[in-house]
């Protein structure tokens, strides 16, 4: 996942922050000893963790709105003529203070936060809605460039330049720079309202979540391996399970007891709905209903076609469409994984009828049974470190010709982060790279990369990017063993990050991953492939005490392996997939009282509703659409899947994993960032509009 939570992520780059007017009476703590008063000295001026305390943020944020506020009206007070340097050159370099700290702020409120941090965030969250609003909104900014874009034709703007004026004029329209005065200042309550909810909704959820772990007796864990036990053992000798944000939880595949599975399950499942202070519900109806009502404002019948305008399916009925290919097949082949996994309950001597609670159990069983394998006899070949630097590192490197080096000089904000600097086949340097992989209480759920550095020729700044995820980390002197879903999601994240280390653009807006969320996954799925490509696999699986290289016999095996449950794995994707359509497509007068009857209701209209196959989110801790950004846009998975699957034919076309593809990935896709139409850009880049055979084949729908 990549992490953006900005409105439209075009001035203003970070987590929630999309920041507000600051008055200078409400900076009175702001001064040079500030970390982030000036960019940092260190390497590519990535944050000085070391320095930085949680009162710091406040007084660096506030005064980072009212500088980028005053940098704005410097814009529109110039008398002479608007031109596309002095209004919109101008315009990509305010902000750059509110940069700085909006993007650290965002790494800690994510992957390290306190009480504090999510003080100042619920603090200032209407603020954050009201600066962008206050750049947005802003009539004598809009003016100019809109007399810009209404010479275009005579001004012979090229490339990034000409990329630039249509992205500033559609963002401005689409925020609603269009409508009068007093529609505007509606939208600006509105506006407020939908960021302090849903900063409410993600810090209920993350302590819905801390609060939902469930505590066991050993006796009750049987089937969990001895690693997994001591990393769960706490002071009093009980076995603590934390949760992850999905429905389904990693250690359900192991568990032999119906009851403990039953018991984590439904702790799960029902995180977020205990009547209580951390109870998402009310927050999660307030919130749709607010997003409708920006919708119809800005004159579109609901939040979905609005949110859409700008992305690459357009459309919520392009969207169906998608959905219409996939759903049918899904659900068919999901049914009768449930009748093989039903079949095998009823041959043991308590038989019982299937629940979602049992699924990766009894799957787990029959993958077995078809493929003699188990997910413990491939976890020793996967150690993180050596996943990471002979896996990841190694892929990249053949593809891409760069190269890594450790840096144990630079401070962090967590003991467990690593830090890389990346280097180019011509030992020219490309940036800074950060891995948080643990999971941990002040840490939410899910994995994902964004940046503390953003690349810009314009601004003379290097990307400086960090990964985050929530693999559990073991006790003291364990390996870290992680499954081969771990595995993919370390290559699918670090996609990411080559997505944003290769940016080569002028223009921060235009940068790397800043490009609608259907394309912003396509890269990083694509090279989820090359976890199994055998020049890479046998590079990385090596068992961790023998330094045997993973046999032949059992890569087949699990290769086999992983042809099995695909109905499951893609019907509950279009769970959640079709939730956030069905919560975005409400119109602004639909009158919606129980966020589980609605959620059930949607479910069976799409004719999803198989209780043994939950959606990977259900809505009450579905981060990615009600705080993570991904509102009306998690089918972004779907859609760039079908963009990796068609590029991935091309690359098995052009002979595979080689240096020249990768060069040519690289320079085509991966440095483009949004400096080009994105359905021109693919289709310069493959010859042709994108298929969705390979994605259908890759997943089993297709006969």
């Amino acid at each position: 996942m990549f992490n953006k939570k900005a409105l439209l992520g075009v001035l203003v780059s970070s987590s929630l922050l999309t920041v507000s007017c600051g008055k200078k009476s409400d900076t009175a703590d702001w001064s040079e000893q500030n970390p982030f008063y000036a960019p940092s000295t260190l390497a590519y001026q990535t944050a000085d963790f070391g320095k930085i305390k949680n009162q710091d943020f406040k007084p660096a944020i506030l005064e980072g709105m009212r500088q980028q506020l005053e940098e704005i009206d410097q814009i529109t007070a110039n008398k002479e003529k608007p031109t596309f340097e002095n209004t919109l050159v101008e315009l990509e370099k305010t902000g750059q203070l509110l940069s700085r700290v909006n993007n650290v702020f965002g790494l800690l409120t994510g992957a390290d936060t306190n009480e504090e941090l999510q003080k100042v965030e619920e603090e200032l969250s209407k603020n954050f809605a009201a600066h962008n609003d206050a750049i947005y909104l802003n009539q004598a900014l809009f003016e100019r460039i809109k007399t810009i874009f209404d010479q275009k034709a005579t001004l012979q703007l090229q490339g990034e330049d000409l990329r630039l004026l249509n992205h500033y004029y559609e963002a401005f329209v689409l925020a609603g720079a269009n409508l009068s005065n007093e529609n505007k200042e509606l939208l600006k309550a509105i506006n407020g309202e939908i960021a302090t909810l849903n900063t409410k909704f993600s810090n209920q959820l993350l302590a819905a979540t801390k609060a939902g772990g469930v505590t066991f007796k050993k006796e009750e864990l049987d089937g969990l391996d001895e690693n997994t036990l001591a990393s769960y053992l706490q002071k009093d000798g009980t076995y603590l399970i934390s949760l992850i944000n999905t429905t389904q939880q990693p250690d359900l595949i192991s568990l032999s007891s119906k009851e403990s599975r039953d018991k984590l399950f439904h702790a799960s499942w029902t995180r977020a709905e205990k009547n209580d202070a951390n109870d998402t519900r009310s927050a999660i109806l307030e919130i749709v209903k607010k997003r409708a009502e920006k919708a119809k404002l800005l004159g579109y019948p609901n939040y979905a076609a609005w949110s859409l305008n700008d992305q690459m399916a357009k459309t919520p009925e392009e969207v169906n469409h998608l959905l219409e290919q996939l759903i049918p097949a899904a659900v068919e082949i999901a049914k009768t994984e449930a009748t093989e996994i039903q079949n095998l309950i009823h041959t043991e001597a308590n038989s019982f009828e299937l629940s979602a609670a049992d699924w990766d159990f009894y799957a787990e069983k029959i993958r077995k049974e078809k493929y003699n394998i188990d997910e413990n006899e491939t976890k020793p070949y996967f150690e993180i470190n050596t996943v990471l630097k002979k896996g990841v590192f190694y892929m990249a490197e053949q593809l891409y010709g760069i190269t890594f080096k450790e840096r144990t000089d630079l401070p962090v904000w967590n003991k467990d982060v690593q830090v890389y600097e990346l280097f180019n086949e011509d030992k020219s340097s490309i940036g800074l790279f950060y891995a948080d992989f643990y999971k941990r209480d002040s840490k939410r759920g899910g994995a994902w990369m964004s940046n503390i550095v953003g690349q810009s020729k314009l601004l003379n700044t290097k990307p400086v990017i960090y990964n985050v995820s929530n693999f559990t980390k073991p006790a003291d002197g364990q390996p870290a063993l992680i499954s081969f879903d771990d595995v993919t999601t370390m290559f699918h994240e670090f996609g990411h990050a080559l997505h944003g280390f290769f940016a080569d653009q002028k223009y921060p807006t235009l940068s790397g991953t800043n490009v609608s969320r259907d394309f912003v996954e396509f890269p990083s799925q694509f090279h989820e492939h090359f976890a199994v490509v055998p020049q890479v696999l046998k590079n990385y699986a090596i068992h961790y005490k023998t330094g045997e290289v993973m046999p032949n016999e059992l890569v087949q095996k699990m290769l086999n392996a992983m042809s099995f449950n695909k109905g499951y794995a893609m019907t509950e994707m279009l769970g959640a997939t079709s939730l956030d359509l069905a919560w975005h497509t409400l119109a602004a007068d639909a009158s919606i009282k129980d966020v589980n009857q609605f959620e059930s209701h949607s479910l069976i209209d799409r004719g999803l509703n198989l209780p043994q196959v939950p959606p990977r989110y259900r809505s009450s801790y579905f981060s990615h659409i009600f705080s993570g950004g991904y509102a009306a846009g998690y089918y972004a998975y779907l859609w760039a899947e079908m963009l990796d699957h068609d590029a991935y034919r091309w690359m098995e076309e052009r002979g595979g994993m080689t240096r020249g593809n990768g060069q040519i990935f690289r320079e085509q896709i991966l440095s483009r960032g949004n400096s080009v139409e994105l359905a021109d850009l693919y289709r310069n880049f493959r010859g042709k509009e994108p298929s969705i055979e390979p994605m259908l084949k890759a997943r089993g729908l297709l006969k």
